[in-house]
């Protein structure tokens, strides 16, 4: 942590206990400003393969957080509780010392763009940070200081990047058991989401008060990043991460460390995956839809993977290898059952492809075998209705071009366990 954090609380009652108990609390962002923001030029950069037609988006995710509540979800939206963490004088200093660095933007403009937003209400920069600040804007509200920085931009640059991906509020931060971990983001782009969720689970109402654990600080990781679409709580201390092309070995050993340290889990499983945006994250390829039942594409395959457990001392970890074969008899194990039940569709290679690029195995448990997936994945939907599973289906033709589904854009904060 850094040197201005509060201290670190000892473990309480707030804890997400499973992938599939019944849901409680979650934080979701409902799309704006930061999406029409995305153009042709920049979409790449921000991670878009396709621009969102924001509207029809923003209808979308109402319905995703209407679902939710019908299933008894409490529903946070992201920009609420940013608004209302602004409000706080420390947290405001923090976010904005984050926010605005001359490593950046440069010694000339920071002091001037600091200042430019430090006059902002609560709701104006809570639009700016997630929807960013382009140079015209900038000085609707300042003189344009001597500053080469500034002075090489065109009017409609963003001056402050938008962050079109707190969309997926999965990512920046995961909650495991009776801790969070605040991620340290693999991609340029995502960086100052962390920055989002480190204020408000220090300084919010609705967190400040609990006891919980802090896994990591994404503030200050390196490359040791984890994405919560990569990590899986399997209940029962256990827990499954994938190593993607977000998340690292390094990273999956410091959270494992740690959350062997205080005793919240004895075993992660870890797989190693292909590097590819193809296979983005875990939750992408595989998620698991009622206690023993997984989602799988089976473009995924069997993949190397390692179990984790805690080592003979402090700090020390004993790390068994597992062949290709072997990754279901491993997850198995650590879950404590005999066997998994693995669902994957009856679909052609081509067909198989398309439904995973569409988040067809992207979905949201809200209770033991009751899931929400979006209503475009009609294949993988009525396969699992065949198995037994609850299908609630949401649209997504423009969410789902953003190459994220119900599970992404859901940052759970309280969930029973199994």
């Amino acid at each position: 942590m850094h040197a201005d954090a509060a201290p670190t609380p000892a473990a309480g009652p707030r804890t997400v206990g499973s992938e599939v108990g019944p849901l409680r609390q979650v934080i979701v962002h409902r799309p704006g400003l930061e999406l029409l923001r995305l153009t042709p030029e920049n979409k790449d950069e921000l991670l878009f393969d396709d621009l969102l037609w924001v509207r029809r988006a923003q209808e979308e995710h109402d319905e995703f957080r209407e679902l939710l509540a019908g299933a008894g979800v409490d529903v946070l939206l992201l920009t609420d509780l940013l608004r209302e963490t602004l409000a706080l004088p420390g947290a405001r200093s923090f976010v904005l010392d984050h926010a605005f660095d001359e490593r950046v933007h440069g010694p000339a403009a920071t002091p001037a763009l600091r200042a430019a937003v430090e006059a902002m209400t609560d709701n104006e920069l809570t639009d700016t940070l997630i929807g960013g600040l382009t140079k015209r804007e900038l000085l609707e509200r300042v003189d344009e200081p001597r500053s080469v920085v500034l002075h090489a931009m065109g009017l409609d640059d963003l001056v402050l990047p938008a962050l079109p991906n707190h969309l997926f509020t999965r990512d920046a931060s995961c909650w495991v058991y009776d801790g969070v971990a605040v991620n340290a983001m693999r991609m340029p782009a995502r960086v100052r989401e962390s920055v989002t969720y480190e204020a408000i689970y220090r300084w919010h109402p609705s967190f400040v008060d609990d006891d919980f654990h802090r896994w990591s600080d994404g503030l200050d990781d390196g490359a040791a990043t984890v994405e919560g679409g990569d990590v899986l709580v399997l209940g029962g201390g256990a827990v499954l991460v994938g190593m993607s092309e977000r998340t690292t070995p390094q990273g999956v050993e410091r959270l494992a460390t740690r959350l062997f340290a205080a005793g919240s889990a004895d075993r992660v499983v870890a797989l190693a995956m292909p590097k590819s945006r193809l296979f983005m994250h875990l939750d992408t390829v595989m998620t698991m839809v009622d206690e023993r039942s997984f989602i799988k594409y089976a473009g995924l395959g069997m993949l190397p993977s390692y179990t984790i457990t805690p080592g003979s001392g402090p700090g020390d970890l004993a790390i068994a290898d597992h062949a290709p074969e072997k990754m279901h008899d491993a997850i198995a194990y650590a879950m404590g059952v005999a066997d998994l039940r693995i669902l994957i569709a009856e679909q052609d290679v081509h067909a198989a492809a398309r439904e995973q690029w569409d988040d067809g195995c992207n979905a949201l448990a809200v209770a033991p075998g009751v899931v929400i997936a979006y209503d475009r994945t009609v294949t993988s939907n009525n396969y699992l209705r065949q198995a037994g599973i609850e299908v609630l289906t949401m649209p997504g033709a423009e969410l789902g071009r953003g190459r994220g589904g119900p599970r992404c854009m859901s940052c759970p904060t309280i969930r029973d366990g199994i």
